[in-house]
């Protein structure tokens, strides 16, 4: 027997996570979770822009991870208090982008009172959390597998994340 939230780890929010009538994870096929990945580094920033030259690298239905190397800190006090943040800026033209979905090395895109996830959530857009080993693919496009665990009428769930070269 397992138990645990659904949000532990390395996971995914639907947008039913915060949006009322919102997808759930078990609305979405698997093949949803099968596309192309940009990891961007974001390393030294505390509040996430993409520049614009970093914009243009993003496709239509891409999946956009952000390196930020927080992943580091995982087992340190501050890990979910002292993480960097996306701009509401750059949710916008992430949106704009139509991307597929969108993950961070962090425990979330966002803090209290979660604008980015309503942003994100709010058109559809997926959310990982807590994604781990970013940094080797900074700045490479490739194909990517995100398998969440099966969970009908979920608002989340843990997931793992593969990357193909």
């Amino acid at each position: 027997m397992l138990s645990f939230p659904t949000h532990t780890g390395t996971h995914i929010d639907a947008p039913f996570h915060c949006i009322k009538n919102g997808k759930k994870l078990s609305d979405y096929d698997i093949s949803y979770f099968v596309g192309e990945a940009i990891v961007f580094d974001c390393k030294c920033q505390k509040e996430i822009e993409l520049s614009e030259t970093e914009l243009k690298k993003i496709k239509k239905d891409d999946f956009v991870f952000f390196y930020t190397g927080h992943s580091d800190n995982y087992k340190s006090p501050n890990y979910f208090t002292n993480y960097p943040v996306i701009s509401k800026e750059t949710a916008q033209a992430l949106v704009a982008k139509k991307v597929k979905v969108i993950g961070i090395d962090s425990p979330s895109p966002d803090k209290a009172p979660y604008k980015i996830h309503y942003i994100l959530l709010g058109k559809g857009i997926p959310i990982v959390e807590n994604l781990y080993n970013l940094a080797t693919r900074v700045g490479k496009r490739f194909k990517c597998i995100i398998a969440p665990l099966h969970i009908q009428n979920a608002d989340g769930a843990p997931c793992r994340v593969i990357g193909i070269d």
